[in-house]
């Protein structure tokens, strides 16, 4: 609960931060150059930031606090907090540098003033990246000591910066200028997310010994774990490279539009998927006793958070095929941001909701993994994600619309598509994988299958109230359908007992 409500009060003004960039921006060549360049910083924070740090860092952190080494701990922590503030120096020097070239590798079809003003913004950006990994380097303390909230609510000042910047510069300034701006701001938000974390993360390690101890067997644990870690987190990361890549050849606004699904597909993803695993991951790690009893404990643990997980994704992914359209409109429907712009998303909403459970799901399962210090196999199964979402990337979203004598820009769609039949097979060969170490996680079809049901019924009932509405506004409209189709959802699986809001009732008594 204290992972979803940091993660919905940053994504909630997320939604906020993207629907003023909607309505400044639209589909333009300037949203597109921004989104395009802030993949690239992006990557190096998720290459060094919370996954890595998940993976390699907390499982040892955790398991020496509980184990009531302390100082240990600490130490530890001290080194990997000098190693990432150099090794983060060492590449955003580096890729301010090589800046132009890199553009060539993921927006290959940008020419022109359009090129020039992603290779500006990008090197604007960098210095924000290496603040985040350091940000992510709190995450990983706080989320050890129980301390999710805080963690995962400190994004909200990066986007109060980008919303702060939009407001200010928006309609005063053209689109170039105003993409400069907010490119700023970004950085300006970074520090703001580092700054607001780290208070409580000193009086955490409290007492600062200040002695850096780069080579004891604890540091070169995390080293050993951090590189499978690296790598998979890198070829997750090429996966969402890939479809940037793609859509740069796909015209005007593609990758931009692509930028909008993502936002709202990333969603419940991170508010469940996310939520789940990071707030088991230290559990999970700090599991004490035999082979036989980690293994128990590691099983009953999985099988709560796949069922907790599946209660809220599978309704968000049956409302991004059906009701996507009110999700889009309600969001970002706006200033340059219309009907045409709400179709365009929703078509590649839809197409990522086929790999939603699979993307939330299989993120728990990688997260055992973790927890048992086995990093390697989780990368062997990236690899096969990101080929198979390469092959076919490049079928669904280049070779298919001409044979079927469509616009080539609704290949976007078929880029979503292609990632979440990826995703599928990742999560099947994960769980075939987990099973086989720790034993079979007990099945949950018979629910699963009552989940889906639900949904769709609710979904259907959401579609047809929309249909008869008196009024179209979206900001009326969407509230209304949704809160239609939620309600519904829940009340059902409460009524037929495959309702999971026992955590929820449990909080609301405690602080009762």
């Amino acid at each position: 609960m204290a992972v979803a409500t940091g993660i919905l009060l940053s994504r909630v003004v997320g939604l906020v931060r993207d629907r003023i960039f909607a309505h400044y921006f639209g589909n333009s060549d300037a949203a597109d150059a921004f989104r395009a360049a802030f993949r690239i910083p992006n990557f190096l924070q998720n290459l060094f930031g919370e996954g890595v740090l998940s993976a390699s860092f907390i499982p040892v952190y955790a398991r020496l606090n509980a184990e009531e080494r302390h100082e240990e701990a600490s130490e530890l922590a001290e080194a990997i907090f000098s190693l990432l503030f150099f090794v983060g120096t060492i590449f955003v020097v580096a890729g301010i540098l090589i800046t132009p070239w890199l553009i060539d590798l993921i927006a290959p079809g940008f020419h022109g003033e359009k090129r020039l003003l992603t290779i500006h913004l990008v090197q604007i950006l960098f210095p924000g990246a290496a603040l985040l990994v350091l940000s992510a380097w709190c995450l990983g303390i706080l989320n050890s000591h129980r301390r999710f909230l805080l963690s995962y609510a400190a994004p909200v000042m990066w986007n109060v910066a980008l919303i702060a910047t939009l407001i200010w510069g928006g309609g005063h300034h053209s689109e170039s200028r105003l993409a400069v701006l907010l490119a700023i701001g970004s950085v300006v938000g970074s520090a703001l997310q580092f700054a607001v974390q780290l208070p409580t993360v000193i009086r955490l390690l409290m007492p600062l010994r200040l002695q850096l101890k780069l080579v004891t067997v604890h540091v070169r644990t995390v080293a050993k774990n951090f590189f499978p870690v690296f790598l998979s987190r890198g070829v997750v990361q090429i996966s969402a490279y890939i479809d940037s890549w793609l859509a740069s050849f796909l015209g005007t606004g593609a990758v931009a539009a692509l930028g909008y699904a993502q936002t709202l597909y990333t969603l419940p993803v991170s508010l469940f998927g996310m939520a789940v695993s990071a707030a088991e991951l230290p559990a999970m790690s700090s599991a004490l006793g035999t082979q036989d009893e980690i293994a128990e404990a590691l099983r009953n643990r999985l099988k709560q958070g796949l069922q907790q997980i599946a209660f809220f994704v599978i309704p968000s992914a049956v409302a991004f095929v059906v009701l996507g359209d009110v999700v889009v409109s309600t969001i970002y429907r706006t200033g340059h941001f219309q009907g045409g712009d709400v179709l365009f998303v929703w078509a590649i909403l839809a197409g990522s909701a086929v790999g939603l459970l699979a993307s939330t799901s299989g993120r728990l399962y990688s997260s055992a993994f973790y927890a048992l210090r086995n990093t390697r196999t989780p990368l062997r199964f990236a690899l096969v994600r990101v080929t198979l979402t390469l092959a076919l990337g490049y079928l669904c979203a280049l070779k298919l619309p001409p044979l079927i004598g469509i616009d080539l820009r609704w290949g976007s769609a078929g880029l979503t598509l292609s990632a979440g039949v990826a995703g599928w097979l990742e999560f099947l060969l994960l769980r075939r994988a987990l099973h086989r170490q720790i034993g079979a996680v007990p099945s949950s079809r018979s629910r699963t299958a009552k989940l889906w049901l639900v949904a769709i019924v609710a979904a259907v009932a959401g579609w047809g109230l929309k249909r008869v509405l008196p009024f179209h506004a979206p900001l009326l409209v969407g509230p209304t359908v949704l809160v239609t189709f939620g309600v519904i959802y829940l009340a059902v699986t409460q009524w037929i007992g495959v309702g999971n809001m026992g955590a929820v009732n449990r909080l609301i008594k405690r602080r009762g």
